[in-house]
């Protein structure tokens, strides 16, 4: 069984770039909801929320390239 190296290496990018999502999202939302006598409460809030969807999206995404470099048999 062969592996894609180029898709692995695509999916580890896709890892590495959800990686610092991880940690900024709940942060940004931490920060909305300790200032929510602010007016840009909701703004915060949203681009929080907005930075941790994306970084499931990226971490989903990056784990299916991996998978199908590992497993994808001859194509």
């Amino acid at each position: 069984m062969a592996t894609d190296k180029e898709l692995l290496a695509k999916g580890i990018k896709y890892l590495f770039g959800a990686l610092p999502l991880m940690f900024l999202g709940p942060s940004v939302i931490y920060n909305a909801f300790m200032n929510k006598q602010s007016s840009w409460y909701y703004l915060v809030l949203i681009i929080g929320c907005g930075l941790c969807i994306a970084s499931v999206g990226l971490a989903f995404k990056g784990l299916n390239f991996i998978v199908k470099a590992l497993f994808d048999g001859e194509q």
